[in-house]
């Protein structure tokens, strides 16, 4: 599995410390980590949480991820701006259980963490056991588990509702204010990292025509 990283502006000097911990759980377990940034708080890409929500349904909706981690100060804002776009299930997730419970009830593809809320003392510890309940086991499994086909048959019911709730995501790109889905997309490794991994001609060259690449 591709798990990507994303920060906006806020909380960016805390990328190191969140893609530390991300790795030390997830590598073991055979996963890869593409750090989108932002790196630190000066980049010269400045993402805000709804840019946040644009670069993770690209990534997402293309294959050049197959779970986005993200967040912002309280989480709120990044959970909602995935939210708005196909093809994204973001959970917002404070603690271990949440991240546990999300996986294996709601069976999302995103999460948003609070990095600055309730962040302090043991705020890297927090983050590692976040990431081994999310990834521990398999997803969408139920829980408690004699609750699995109720909440399986919910998830494919939502699925179908967001089919013909949401639009190509390719159409929406070409509707958004240029600049704004331009600076999403703008990160120093952007490019690098997603026409490497992306699996969806459409959507790459939607992208390329967006960036003109």
């Amino acid at each position: 599995m591709k798990i990507a990283l994303i920060n906006e502006n806020s909380q960016a000097a805390k990328n190191e410390v969140i893609c530390n911990a991300l790795k030390k759980v997830v590598e073991p377990m055979g996963h890869e980590v593409r750090n989108y940034g932002m790196y630190t708080a000066q980049d010269e890409c400045q993402l805000t949480y709804v840019q946040v929500g644009i670069l993770a349904a690209v990534l997402l909706n293309s294959g050049a991820a197959d779970y986005v981690i993200t967040g912002c100060g309280t989480g709120e804002g990044a959970m909602l701006a995935c939210n708005s776009f196909p093809g994204v299930i973001c959970g917002h997730v404070e603690d271990p259980l949440d991240a546990y419970t999300f996986a294996q009830i709601n069976d999302g593809n995103a999460i948003a963490i609070p990095f600055a809320k309730g962040y302090g003392w043991g705020g890297d510890l927090n983050l590692e056991y976040i990431f081994e309940k999310l990834f521990c086991e398999e997803s969408g499994q139920g829980y408690p588990r004699e609750r699995a086909v109720p909440e399986q048959r919910n998830k494919r019911i939502l699925d179908e509702v967001k089919k013909v709730t949401y639009r190509p995501l390719t159409d929406i790109l070409k509707e958004l204010d240029p600049e704004l889905a331009k600076g999403a997309l703008g990160g120093e490794h952007f490019q690098e990292y997603f026409f490497e991994d992306c699996k969806c001609e459409k959507l790459a060259a939607a992208v390329r025509e967006l960036l003109e690449v």
